[in-house]
């Protein structure tokens, strides 16, 4: 067999050769077994025995088992495809795994998209259906096997023990001693089976009639690295896959995937002040993190949209006047306690831990009740939810032994009705989640993704987040129900709109990555600006680039304390990885929530300046001014740099390198003198002035805080600094004083000469008193480096 690029040999079931057409190099590792189809019986795996050709058909024997697999082939100028046609079988199959192929590439590895890659050629496996699951079984619950900050104790960053690991998500290409290994597997979900799922110890798993293993297929491809991605797209086009565009470019190669979005929690009353920020930002997308009053059905806040749907899709409407784009975040498939699938008549899909039966009658007011089987009831969970016919009842814990009984039950629960139950009335004990959400079953995952589909095609809005994607394990299918959900939704979006609603998820997936647009993992919530999960959003570019995805660096909050300096930070950040992000503010904090006309001239100077700077950086990066050779400098977190408009030309602008040197030190108090502290810095540039930044941190007030450096050029703050001020100092002729959230308070007249540094090592001595007791200083130098010119691309 062959395509444009590779020849493939396939000798008694199994792959003998995968041959680059150009260089005559075989990619298949020489001592590995690479079945083209391996079978699961009873928990063990069984190889091919032999295979006969008739045609494009391929029939595969397995002896052991009297198993007969009928595989069909297809040869195209970019790819090969396998598909299980019939099966015949003396016993029942568990499940069939694509593979494992062997290769001996093992540079680059796309442990998702399943692509395995080094400098000159690059091996592929892709599932062409969704019930063909990337990877290996190495579960029974179909959960792929990836790292996740949130199994952690602390969500800050990554954990000392992962620093020095790769993040993986998915097993579909596997880095091994020899290379790595293609898989992908489907399985036979003709039976109920329990297994453990999730954090769940015992689980019920409906059978599913999909057709089984028949069906399953796959793509196979090799070609040149450079060509990759191309003939990925080249396969979506072809199998009939996905392929989500941006303004009619595939999102996967559309540098606009990567656009960077103000979250802001809008409301039909103040859209325009909104809308205002993101044209100051030099953005295109406004995202709104919660507008739902509900998950579910999706009702939205009435505070925020008193209009309903028909609000929302009035701000859309509103937004595309000013070229903005609206999005929206979910949770998924979660389930809140208000909505209508729950009170007050509880909805049966919710999706079951499993159940068992009342061992007796009970009433409507009885809070001990007695059932047959405790396997799904011993292992606590947040809500602790039952549900008999339509009650819902919460229980405190079960009885240690025989007879089995639920104590201390809260009957009627969520708004439901109590109400007697019969002997031999089924229990079920409901799956939840940590945010004291319910789950879903598979009927109902549809009927929710569907409806957010609904929303999406009724309003207009144009991005989504799946949060909370992994709320489908609920359905017992693992990636598979993952998948499901995010093609329920794909495939009900009106024909203008599919593909093209920028998507990402709290997780990704084989088959998803063809769904979705990106990733855009980190949240700003656990630290500091720069220190938020910073380890975990540079790991997750390294992810992104193996498993050829768009850069985005993440969620960062923009607070009333952020200074320009972190802004620049990131903005730098996201130039050298070519990456967008979310920049989320809150309009409450610049008297934006109410409808009172209010304008963004309210937002302090700082904020107005971090806006226009987001705008500097931002329309420099999309329009590809960053050239490849000052990148990895820009990925440098310890590096800092400023960005300036070139006065007078849109198109142009002079990128700063700076010399930055902190320091954190105490003053005392000393009725006699002074005390004081030597900076030691290395000013790697010309002679020029040296700008600082000083933050009193302590419960002290500082005095004649001095700078100087040893050959008597100084500057002295004439203020008393109070406990949170901030004194600043750019080289320009006056001192600028501010709230620790960035408010000015004033600003003393300086000559620049009176603090002038040379270049290299040289001290720097600051003085000063605290009032009562020691004060906590912190002291940032900066000094600035020749420009280099950009231009767009």
């Amino acid at each position: 067999m062959q395509t444009s690029f590779i020849d493939c040999v396939i000798e008694n079931g199994f792959l003998k050769s995968l041959q680059d057409k150009n260089s005559g190099q075989n990619y298949i590792a020489p001592n590995e077994l690479s079945p083209l189809l391996s079978i699961r019986v009873g928990g063990k795996t069984f190889l091919p025995n032999s295979m006969e050709v008739i045609g494009s058909e391929m029939m595969i024997h397995y002896n052991q088992t009297g198993t007969q697999i009928k595989v069909g082939s297809c040869e195209l100028d970019t790819h090969l495809t396998f598909e299980i046609i019939s099966v015949e079988s003396d016993c029942p199959l568990e499940l069939v795994v694509w593979g494992p192929y062997s290769t001996t590439i093992g540079q680059v590895i796309g442990d998702t998209i399943g692509v395995v890659r080094n400098s000159r050629f690059a091996i592929g496996i892709q599932s062409l259906n969704q019930k063909t699951l990337g990877g290996f079984p190495e579960t029974e619950d179909d959960i792929t096997p990836s790292y996740s900050i949130f199994d952690q104790d602390s969500y800050t960053d990554i954990s000392s023990d992962f620093q020095q690991e790769k993040i993986f998500r998915g097993n579909t290409a596997k880095g091994t001693d020899f290379g790595s290994v293609l898989q992908a597997y489907c399985r036979n979900r003709s039976r109920e089976r329990m297994i453990p799922n999730w954090n769940y110890e015992t689980y019920t798993v409906p059978a599913f009639e999909d057709g089984g293993i028949i069906g399953s297929k796959i793509a196979l491809f090799g070609c040149s690295t450079q060509k990759v991605l191309d003939i990925i797209g080249s396969i979506e086009i072809a199998e009939g896959l996905p392929h989500p565009t941006i303004n009619g470019q595939w999102a996967k190669e559309s540098y606009e995937a990567t656009a960077a979005y103000l979250i802001a929690d809008f409301s039909e009353g103040n859209i325009h002040q909104a809308l205002e920020l993101v044209k100051k930002a030099g953005l295109s997308y406004l995202y709104h993190s919660s507008p739902f009053k509900n998950w579910g059905h999706f009702e939205l806040k009435p505070e925020l949209f008193p209009n309903g749907w028909d609000g929302f899709k009035n701000c859309v409407k509103t937004a595309a006047k000013s070229d903005v784009q609206i999005g929206f975040h979910t949770l998924s498939n979660f389930v809140t306690t208000n909505d209508p699938y729950v009170t007050p008549v509880p909805d049966r899909r919710l999706a079951k831990v499993g159940s068992t039966y009342l061992k007796d009658h009970i009433d409507d007011i009885q809070t001990d009740i007695w059932i047959e089987n405790p396997i799904f009831f011993k292992q606590e969970t947040e809500l602790n939810a039952i549900l008999i016919e339509n009650e819902l009842i919460s229980y405190e814990k079960i009885s240690h032994q025989a007879p089995w009984k639920l104590i201390n039950c809260r009957r009627g629960a969520w708004g439901t009705d109590p109400s007697p139950h019969a002997k031999g009335c089924q229990v079920g004990k409901l799956a939840d989640h940590s945010y004291k959400v319910f789950l879903t079953d598979l009927n109902l995952s549809k009927e929710i993704s569907e409806r957010i589909a609904d929303f999406c095609s009724y309003t207009g809005a144009t991005q989504i987040s799946f949060d909370g994607l992994e709320g489908n394990f609920s359905t017992g299918l693992g990636q598979y129900g993952r998948t499901l959900f995010t093609m329920a939704w794909y495939e009900k979006l009106d024909p203008h709109l599919r593909g093209k609603v920028i998507n990402d998820a709290s997780n990704p997936g084989h088959f998803n990555w063809h769904v979705y647009t990106r990733m855009n993992w980190g949240e700003p919530w656990y630290a500091g600006f720069r220190e938020s999960q910073t380890q975990y959003r540079l790991k997750n570019q390294d992810y992104f680039s193996r498993n050829l995805m768009p850069h985005m660096l993440g969620w960062f909050a923009l607070r009333e304390e952020t200074s320009v300096e972190d802004a620049e930070w990131l903005l730098a950040r996201a130039a050298g990885f070519d990456a967008g992000f979310a920049l989320a503010m809150s309009l409450d904090s610049i008297a934006q929530q109410q409808a009172d006309g209010s304008s963004v001239d309210k937002i302090n100077n700082n904020v107005e300046n971090i806006i226009e700077i987001v705008s500097r950086w931002e329309t420099a990066r999309m329009s590809g001014a960053f050239p490849k050779k000052i990148k990895r400098d820009l990925q440098d977190i310890n590096k800092e740099f400023h960005l300036k408009s070139v006065p007078g030309v849109s198109d142009q602008w002079d990128l700063f390198p700076i010399y930055s040197h902190k320091e954190k030190f105490q003053l005392t108090s000393n009725t006699d003198r002074k005390s004081s502290v030597v900076c030691k810095i290395d000013n790697p540039y010309q002679e020029q002035y040296l700008s600082f930044t000083v933050e009193i941190r302590g419960d002290s007030c500082v005095s004649g805080l001095t700078i100087s450096t040893l050959d008597t050029s100084y500057i002295q703050i004439e203020r008393q600094l109070l406990p949170g001020d901030i004194a600043k100092f750019e080289g320009l002729t006056n001192i600028v004083f501010y709230s620790n959230q960035w408010q000015k308070s004033g600003q003393q007249d300086v000559d620049p000469s009176q603090i002038w540094v040379k270049s290299g090592y040289q001290d720097i001595e600051i003085t000063g008193q605290a009032e009562n007791t020691i004060s906590d200083i912190h002291i940032e130098f900066r000094t600035l480096g020749p420009s280099i010119r950009l231009r767009s691309s």
